[in-house]
Order: structure tokens, then sequence, then C-alpha cells
């Protein structure tokens, strides 16, 4: 056969094609050439095919038909052909590929050749694909290396035992004994894959952690050196001396010093030197200042260098480049919380990047300027965002809105500050503000007992102007139904009362509901303060009764239900008219307790909160001090069901403390019981409602029968999170054999102040008779110190009419649950 083409011809040929098809029909040729000659064992072109299919397979065309000759190519004495075979087996070979077999004794013998250069090629290849049973079977060979005087071979046995590290983490003390001698190593190369090398058996270790602090000094004088060296051309980038190798050193100086007050002292100066004597103008200092600071607010570092290190994030804000500012918002971000006072520094610059014209850099500055409101700059800072509300793309329009609902209800100075705010926000972001916002702020205006003339004066003004702004128009239509009366006698003290008559007030709300910019939801609103208006208003009955038959036949199904009812209201029911539109109460805000902290931006102060308990939360109280005593410890954090979605009112509502603050040594106790004001309960288990829970590796933990009376038995199914390993995931499973169903079947459960627990809601709470079915429902318990598991439970349903409620303990839990 001919001599097959040279791989740069090949290259030349294919950029030759002008169509897709017809590079596709020379690759398939040359592949055709090549497969002949691979059958021939052409010994003397082996390598440049295989080369030549290693470009093939760069383009995206398949080449698994070369694995073998790669082999062969390793197993041949020259050079040149090791080359291109270990290239070809890390392109072409992954882990799963059988081939690995055959290849592990060709890297044990590279890795013992008397050629570095040889060695080196065993060393790349091992560290890129060698699989787990490879790097069990060769560990030793490297640790051999990485004790060798050749830094060629140092380097690269260091990087290739991260590999063997992350393959098979059990193996790493086979390698501490080599890195003693590692850091006192002079070559650059070394020191860096050393200082990987340390990083990554820190990370997978706590034991190595603690045992790699004592090299903290030696760390530090090496990176020392490198501030202090002068110019080394073989390490020198941008007048800095190998930032490479200082980035490395200051990620792993941020491991050693996090949590530990000793390590953490000991780097503080040399940190402090790198902040004030590294170079700004070239990317590579900031690369090394940004380090710096995260290394710095990580470690237990002074007060004074956390100053400096929020400072350069500020210095970074003026820097021209896009992405280092923001890297310095971000930053800022995290650190905002625990240094407060530094950050408020920059506030100005912060607030300048609202003008920004890349859209990350405004949510972070958005993000960040909403962070940093506080009672005392509340004013300015509002000015600012309700100004970037205003220009801002469609796409901020929401989440800033919220910001400043959340804001201005934590810091308002003034109630009617805090109306012209709220007022300012339905006008600018118009549609775009959340619908849990409508009742928020409807709550809001109802508690704000001497501003109801001014903010439904605003609002009619408001509404007059513009019906397209959906939020505005539903909370408008809200304060104009329930204060009326107000906006027609002129109370407004405020400012300058408007002269409305009735029949205006009606022709504004008629328009809202004919508008074919209404929502159903906003038309719903408008229908419902028109009906309230018959009792505030004395003229215009009659109107209002011909308004509301005639949305009787409403297309609309809701609006055909109001006006029927409210048709009833008039006809049947005319006397209790009066009495059921009353004016609405104030509403009283429901807490997590009776004292409870305000967080605040820089500020912190208890705050009384009073709770007093409409009639709604009765039961579930008493169901709370049940099962309480029930518990009858003070060694017991008691968890309480979500209810069933058959009595959504009560949602979250009695999930007590899961921190083990409660305490239940005797005596009466102030409890939270009621229902928070968010739709769901927050997941207090380190986030697993928005993560896979279960892992079917770990389903092997036998069940256990944990309730078995009167019909009712509860197994308790187990398995482990995926996420936590410190988390147990209990499914119970109840079933009924009696001949009639269990209804209004409510579980509870407690655990001792050690754990946390939480019950998410079943999946009914009606067992079927005779097994026809079953209640399932998760338990998550978090066990961080890996106790023994002990559960108190109540059940409580209804059989036949009669109640049934019965208490049980549960100490049967399989050591794999806990342990």
């Amino acid at each position: 056969m001919p001599a097959p083409i040279r791989l740069r011809e090949l290259i030349r040929t294919i950029r030759t094609a002008r169509t897709q098809a017809e590079e596709r029909e020379m690759i398939q040729k040359e592949c055709a050439s090549i497969r002949s000659s691979f059958r021939e064992e052409d010994n003397t072109y082996r390598c440049r095919n295989v080369a030549k299919l290693l470009y093939m397979h760069m383009l995206g065309y398949p080449a698994h038909f070369g694995q073998l000759e790669c082999l062969k190519l390793i197993a041949s004495q020259k050079f040149t052909d090791k080359r291109i075979g270990y290239l070809g087996a890390m392109l072409l070979l992954d882990e799963r590929q059988d081939v690995h077999l055959l290849m592990t004794n060709c890297i044990k013998n590279d890795l013992n050749h008397s050629t570095q250069y040889v060695q080196g090629l065993a060393l790349c290849t091992l560290g890129c694909m060698g699989s787990s049973e490879m790097c069990r079977d060769l560990a030793g060979e490297v640790e051999k290396l990485l004790k060798t005087s050749n830094s060629y071979l140092r380097k690269k046995a260091a990087l290739c035992a991260v590999h063997v590290i992350r393959k098979v983490p059990e193996l790493m003390e086979m390698f501490l004994p080599a890195t003693k001698n590692l850091l006192n190593e002079k070559n650059h190369g070394v020191l860096h894959t050393s200082v990987v090398l340390l990083t990554e058996m820190c990370e997978r270790s706590p034991d190595m952690l603690a045992h790699f602090r004592k090299l903290v000094p030696q760390l530090v004088r090496i990176l020392k050196n490198l501030i202090m060296s002068g110019y080394s051309p073989e390490h020198d980038v941008s007048g800095i001396s190998d930032p490479f190798l200082q980035v490395r050193i200051l990620r792993l100086l941020r491991m050693l010093g996090r949590n530990d007050d000793d390590s953490s002292e000991a780097m503080n100066d040399i940190l402090a030197q790198v902040a004030t004597n590294t170079e700004t103008s070239k990317n590579v200092g900031n690369a090394i200042l940004y380090e710096t600071v995260l290394t710095i607010m990580d470690i237990k570092s002074e007060s004074g260098l956390r100053v400096l290190a929020i400072n350069i994030l500020g210095r970074f804000l003026l820097n021209n480049d896009k992405n280092i500012r923001y890297v310095a918002l971000t930053s800022l971000l995290k650190t905002v919380q625990t240094d407060h006072n530094a950050v408020q520094r920059h506030r100005s610059t912060i607030v300048d990047c609202l003008k920004d014209l890349d859209v990350s850099i405004k949510r972070r500055a958005m993000e960040l300027s909403f962070s940093l409101v506080n009672g005392n700059n509340i004013r300015g800072m509002m000015k600012e965002l309700l100004y970037f509300l205003d220009l801002c793309d469609p796409e901020f329009k929401a989440d800033c809105a919220s910001g400043v609902f959340l804001a201005a209800e934590k810091y308002a100075p003034s109630k009617r500050w805090h109306i012209d705010t709220i007022m300012k926000v339905l006008t600018t972001a118009g549609s775009y503000v959340r619908d849990d916002a409508v009742p928020n702020l409807i709550q809001l205006i109802t508690n704000s007992v001497e501003m109801h003339a001014y903010t439904v004066q605003k609002l009619y003004k408001a509404v007059l102007e513009d019906i397209s702004q959906q939020p505005l128009v539903q909370v408008g239509s809200w304060c104009m139904g329930e204060y009326g009366d107000l906006l027609i006698s002129g109370q407004c003290e405020e400012e300058e009362p408007i002269q409305v008559t009735e029949d205006e007030v009606m022709d504004v709300l008629e328009n809202v509901l004919q508008s074919n910019m209404s929502t159903s939801v906003t038309r719903g609103y408008s229908l419902t303060a028109i009906m309230k208006l018959s009792t505030r208003f004395t003229v215009n009955v009659n109107r209002i009764k011909k308004v509301i038959s005639i949305y009787g036949s409403s297309m609309d199904v809701e609006l055909q239900q109001r006006a029927v009812e409210y048709n009833a209201l008039f006809k049947k029911f005319d006397h209790m008219r009066s009495a059921l539109l009353e004016r609405m109460p104030i509403m009283e805000k429901i807490t997590n307790g009776p004292t409870e902290i305000a967080q605040t931006n820089g500020e912190a102060e208890p705050i009384v909160v009073d709770t007093k308990l409409t009639s709604g939360t009765t039961q579930p109280s008493s169901q709370a001090n049940d099962l309480l005593d029930l518990l009858g410890g003070s060694d017991v954090t008691p968890v309480i069901q979500t209810l069933p979605p058959s009595k959504p009112n009560s949602v979250g509502g009695e999930l007590l403390d899961l921190l083990g603050g409660l305490d239940l040594s005797g005596g009466t106790m102030p409890l939270n019981v009621q229902a928070p004001q968010f739709s769901q309960t927050p997941f207090l288990l380190d986030g697993l409602a928005s993560q896979p829970v279960f892992n079917d590796l770990n389903s092997g933990i036998p069940p256990v029968t944990a309730y078995s009376k009167g019909g009712l038995k509860i197994d308790f199914n187990f398995e482990r999170s995926n996420t936590n390993p410190n988390v147990t995931v209990v499914t119970i499973n109840a079933t009924n054999s009696t001949e009639g169903d269990m209804t209004d079947f409510v579980f509870q459960a407690a655990v001792p102040k050690t754990f946390q627990l939480q019950l998410l809601s079943p999946s009914s709470n009606i067992i079927p008779a005779r097994n026809a079915g079953a209640v399932t429902q998760v338990i998550k318990v978090l066990n961080p110190q890996k106790h023994q598991l002990r559960m108190r439970i109540k059940v409580t349903y209804n059989l036949d009419g009669s109640p049934v409620q019965d208490l049980a303990e549960v100490n049967n839990f399989p050591p794999q649950s806990w342990q």
C-alpha cells in the first residue's frame, strides 16, 4: 500500500471542504484507509494514523476503533510512539473501558522507566483518566516518584496524587510522609503542585486540615518571599512574581485559618502586606487582591484588616472592567451582614452601579443596595431606588418593587412616608408588582387608621389618571369601597381635600369593571367595592343594585357568583347587609413568638410583640399543649405536623421551636402556635426541600412497626438523605384493618432536643377501611451527633363517629437509621 498522507496534509485537505457533506466524505475516506492499515498491522505508519484519528476525534467524528492501536503504541519502545499512544489513551479512553486492565501494566512499567519523559507521560495519563482500580494498583509507584529529587517528576507526581486521592480518598495517608519536604522545594512548579495536593487533602479530611495547620508559618514565609523577591523573568507576569502560586497559597491559607485563632493570627501580617503592596493596574494584581480579600473575610482576622479588605472591594467598584465590578459587588453582598458599617462607607459608589449598562451588575447593585438600607438612610436610599425602579428594565421591576415594600415596612420613618412610598411604587412599577403585594398593602392601609382619608384620596386620583396598572387599581378599588364615605366627606387633613361626589366614585369603579385592560381579579375587587358602597353611600343605592344585577349573568364565573350572592343580600338578607359590609377591623400581624429580635441592617433590638390569638387558633393551641403534656420531659423538642390539605388555614401553624429553645420543665409557657404569614413552612434542615431527598443505596434499612392498636397500624420506612448524611428520612405508612374508614387522621411526633425534626403534610387525612389503601407522610430527622433515635407519637382520628386519641413511644429504631 502507498504511504498514508501526513497529518499536516490531512488538515489542509479538510480545510478545503466547502460543505459539511464534503468534509464528511473526506473523513470517511480517510477513516477507511486508516482501518485498512490497522488490519494489516502496519507498524510503520501506526503512529501517523493514530495522530490523524485524534484530529478527527477533535472534529467530532467517531474514533473508537483506534483504542487498541493506542495501547500498541504505548507498548512500543519508541518515545514518539509512546507520546501519541498516551495522548490517544487520554482522549479516546475513559474509566468505563475494559482496556484499562491492559493499560495498568504498561503504565506501571513506564513509571519505572529510566527516562524521565516516559515517566512523565505515564504520570500525566494516570492523572488524567486513571480509574479507581488503576489508582489503587499504581499509588505506590506515584508515592515513590513524589519522593524523588527530580523536580520534573515531582511536580507531575503531585498532580497525579491529587487524582488518586479524588478517586480513592482512603489512600490519602499514603502520601502524608511525602508531603513533609514538598514545601522546601525551590522549584515553583513543585511548590505549586504541592500546594494543590495539600489543598485537596485538607478539603477531604478534617484530620488532615488540623495536621497541616502547623505548616502555616512555612506558607507565610513562601508568600513573603514571593512578594519581596525582585524581578525574575522565569516567573514574572505583568510585574508580579508567580501570581498563580500566590493565589494557590492564599486559598490554602484561607482553609487553614478558618475557625482557628492561632493560624489566623499567624497570617494577619502577611495578608496586610499582600493587600498593600500588590499592584492594581493589571488584572494579575486584581486577582491576587481578590483572593486576599476572600481569605481575610473567611478567617478570624482583625477588624482593621477586614476594613482594608472591604476598601479594596470598594476600589474594585471604580474599575473599568465589568467583571471586576461584578466580583466586588458579589463579595460585598456576602460580607454586608458581618461588616455592615464598613460596607456603608461605599454606599454612594454602590448606588452609582445601579446606572451601569450591564444587567448583571445592576442586579447585584440592587440587591446590595437593599442590604444597606436601615433606619438612618431610608429616605435617601429609597429616593435612589425609586429612581432606579422608574428607569430600569422590566426584568428588574418586580424584584425592586418587592424590595422597596419590605424596606419601607421595616424602616418607614412615618406612616405618611410609608403610604407615599407605596403609592410611588404602585404608579411606577404598575403591573410588575407581584400578586402577593396587594393583600400586604391592603393590610398596611387598614392598620394605618389615621391615614385612611389621605390614602383613599391619593389612590382615587391615581386610579382616575391610569387604570392600566392592575395592582394599583386593585388596591385603589378596595380602598374606595372600604373608605368611600371618607372620600366623599373630604375629611383629609394631611393635604388639601378634593370634592368628590358619589356619582364620580361610581363612574370610576364602573369604568374599571368595563375596561378591557382589567383582569378578572381586578373586576372582582371593583364589584366588591361597589357592593360595599351600598352601605356607605345614600343616594346611589339603586344604581348599585342595577350594576350588581347586570353582572349576575356575566360570562366570568367568578363575577357572576359574586353578583348573584350580592343580589341575594339585597333581596333576602337586606337586614344583614349593613353588618356584613361594615368596615374591616384592624388586621393583627401574626408573629413567631411573644418576643422576637428584629434583624436590621446594622441594628438589632428586641421588640415585644402583642400576640393575641384569634378564635381560629384556639384548637391548634390545645393540640400543642396536649402534645407537651404527652412529652413530659425537659429534654424534648416537639414538632407538630403541618396540617393536611383539607385544613389549609393552619398550614405551618403548629411548627414549634426546632432548635431546642423550649423549656419544657414544668409550669405554663407562652407558646406561639399561630400560622405564619407565608404559604409554605420554612424548611430548617439545610434546604433539603429543593433537592432530591432519597438515596437508593441506603434503602436497605429494615422497616419497623411503630404503632399497632385498634386496627390502626403505622410502619416506619427509612432512607438516608442524598444531600446531608446526618438527615434520616422516615416515611410513615398508616393502614386501617377495621370495617370503617378512619377520618380526620392526624399524626404528631416529638424528639429529644439533640435532634431536629419536621413533618411534611400527609397524603390524606382519611385511612380507608379493610386495608384498601394507606396514608403516607414524610418525617425528616436531623441527627448531627449520631445519638440513638427516640420518638414519642400521638395519633388522633374518628372511627364510626367516635373520636380516638392515643399516645405511644417508639424506641425500636434500627441502628442503621441513626448511625
